[in-house]
């Protein structure tokens, strides 16, 4: 079983910035993806960014140049730099693990609120 624990949400005005933590309580090189996905109200989940075990990250189309995955593996953390905030993105933030055997693991997701 993985753990995994969100932190850095809150409340920011358009154009700003927020960075998002995913601790995990595991090697996350053991790990074959791990990502950040949101959800709106009324919304379905939708996948924003993840990075594999390679290091190869990918992007949504609505994040791509205004978010950045990267990961601390001697902290076993992920995170997610927000820049260029709009009120679109604001949703809960749930980071994910996929493990080797394909098992996937969620957090209990972070909210951010974009608004003036």
């Amino acid at each position: 079983q993985v753990q995994l624990v969100e932190s850095g949400g809150g409340l920011v005005q358009p154009g700003g910035s927020l960075r998002l933590s995913c601790a995990a309580s595991t090697n996350i090189l053991t790990m074959r993806a791990m990502g950040w996905y949101r959800q709106a109200p009324g919304k379905q989940r939708e996948f924003v960014a993840d990075v594999s075990a390679g290091g190869t990250t990918n992007y949504a189309n609505s994040v791509q140049g205004r978010f950045t995955i990267s990961r601390d593996i001697a902290k076993k953390t992920v995170y997610l730099q927000m820049n260029s905030l709009k009120p679109g993105d604001t949703a809960v933030y749930y980071c994910n693990s996929i493990s080797a055997k394909g098992q996937s693991y969620w957090g209990q997701g972070t909210q951010v609120t974009v608004s003036s």
